[in-house]
């Protein structure tokens, strides 16, 4: 706000400012319009976090700017799905959490629904994206003029298979049917494009419908689909979407995923491409745990921890086969996944040892991105060399997923889902075709309270096994946070998947040629 505000983004070594929201997801740079001034990016993004944070004076301050200065009338060319989870779904959040008439976040009667107008106008710029042949949108659209003259026809399988939480929740918030329409007949479009082994490609062309690039993973390009079908399921109460989500985890975990890793394969053959970690991979096990997958989702989530622990950071990229950086993506641009994924566990386990990771990563920003002007991406994660970028998703993500880790009194009284830019939505029975018994509040929220004694870990007590320790007359037993024990009682083993975690170190077991289980691959 100091150096930056109204522009998009903070450059916070010089403290100054960028007017991102063009470049976004715009590797070259085309097309940028010479007028564009910025459309306060950050702030919009800022607005969910500053709820969460419980303070409701900027957040006021915030509603109230925006609804006198803020328009989408400009000259700009935007890429659709980046305005739509960090801008609509940003203004359709704050809308939501303006008028939760149980919180009076607001002066009464000052606020008259312009963050909605707001978004339902942005909602209408997004329309002509979607009047192609196969009705998967165009990646890129001008907010004035609409798709451009000879626009790029490729786009993501995120690009188009990642709208449906924001558009969906705007209709129902307006009762304008078109804009859920359009991202569910993209959606159902995109998913009909998939392989018989039930896996998609990362790039496609929206005016033939053909796929460009076939391999495919849980990573950049496709990570926010598999994400958005699960969590449009639990908003919306479609089965449609359940449907589709099952089959496609189970396709990732039958060809994706080795051991504790998930690497890229061919969505025609399953075969594997590339052997890569990245640093976007780090939501699955966040999502695993809404699945209630959580022994694999814990598995997932302790490499990332061992990656973190290594450099200080996540590198965006590392090379498993190699066991090494990615030569050119050694950065790390503040990006949550990895906080997210820790919040997600903590809920779900209430096992100490995850605030200690978020306290591992909170030391690591401090140390290592902390400026004075703000917070700055890290360039090289061998070097720790700074950039001068702070991305408006730190402010949305990184800071309220290690927050809410702490304090989680905001998830207190209502469900909630977030979506992929970490903007909360409430799941609302309005909003349902039905409303399964597995979300309803008591098993959903869950918050801390006073009385509660914390549970000891395997993991913060160094206690080694810890399958089934006894921790003295009366007291509870320690569990390993880690342990998954073998198929087999024997250890006996025909490949690795029969293999469980070890806990005392909690390191994958592999399977030996002898066909017994073991750390094999450590020895």
């Amino acid at each position: 706000m100091t150096y930056a505000f109204p522009h998009d983004e903070l450059k916070p070594l010089t403290k100054t400012f960028t007017d991102s929201l063009s470049e976004l997801g715009n590797l070259k740079l085309e097309y940028l319009p010479e007028q564009y001034k910025g459309s306060a990016l950050s702030l919009i993004e800022s607005l969910s976090s500053l709820v969460v944070l419980g303070n409701q004076t900027e957040f006021e301050k915030g509603v109230f700017w925006l609804s006198e200065n803020l328009t989408f009338d400009v000259d700009a060319r935007i890429n659709l799905f980046e305005c739509n989870i960090r801008v609509l779904g940003g203004l359709v959040s704050a809308h939501i959490l303006a008028t939760d008439s149980t919180k009076n976040r607001l002066v009464q009667g000052t606020y008259k629904n312009q963050l909605l107008d707001l978004a339902e106008n942005l909602g209408r710029r997004f329309l002509p994206a979607f009047d192609t042949p196969t009705g998967l949108p165009y990646a890129w659209i001008n907010l004035k003029y609409g798709v451009m003259e000879n626009e790029t026809t490729e786009t993501s399988t995120s690009g188009c298979g990642s709208l449906i939480l924001e558009m969906g929740a705007l209709s129902r918030l307006t009762g304008d049917p078109r804009f859920e329409s359009a991202a569910l007949h993209a959606l159902r479009k995109l998913w009909s494009m998939r392989s018989s082994l039930n896996l998609l490609g990362t790039t496609l062309d929206v005016v033939t419908g053909e796929w460009i690039e076939h391999s495919s993973g849980i990573g950049a390009g496709v990570d926010s689909f598999y994400e958005y079908l699960l969590k449009a399921h639990i908003l919306f109460g479609r089965d449609e979407f359940w449907r589709m989500f099952q089959s496609a985890y189970i396709a990732v975990q039958r060809y994706f995923r080795h051991g504790p890793w998930y690497h890229e394969a061919d969505m025609r053959t399953g075969k594997s491409t590339y052997w890569q970690l990245t640093s976007l991979q780090a939501f699955w096990p966040g999502l695993q745990v809404l699945v209630g997958d959580i022994p694999a989702a814990n598995l997932s989530h302790r490499e990332f921890y061992y990656v973190w622990k290594k450099y200080g950071v996540l590198p965006e990229r590392y090379l498993l086969d190699h066991m090494m950086l990615h030569p050119t993506e050694k950065y790390y641009p503040l990006r949550p996944e990895f906080a997210e994924s820790t919040f997600y566990l903590y809920q779900a386990t209430k096992d100490p040892w995850y605030m200690e990771v978020g306290e591992l990563i909170v030391d690591s920003l401090n140390l290592y991105t902390r400026v004075e002007g703000g917070f700055a991406s890290i360039r090289d994660v061998t070097s720790m060399e700074l950039e001068d970028h702070q991305h408006s998703f730190f402010l949305s993500e990184t800071c309220k997923y290690l927050y809410l880790l702490y304090d989680d009194s905001f998830l207190g009284d209502r469900n909630y889902i977030f979506t992929t830019e970490g903007h909360p939505l409430p799941v609302l029975s309005s909003w349902r075709e039905k409303l399964p018994e597995t979300y309803i509040p008591s098993n959903w929220t869950y918050v801390k309270s006073e009385e509660q004694v914390k549970r000891a870990s395997a993991m913060s007590m160094r206690v080694c096994p810890a399958t089934a320790l006894e921790c003295g007359q009366g007291q509870p037993r320690v569990e390993s946070a880690c342990h998954i024990p073998d198929s087999r009682a024997d250890h006996r083993c025909f490949n690795d998947d029969d293999c469980g975690v070890d806990s005392s170190n909690c390191r994958r077991r592999s399977c030996s040629l002898a066909g017994y289980c073991g750390q094999w691959l450590f020895i």
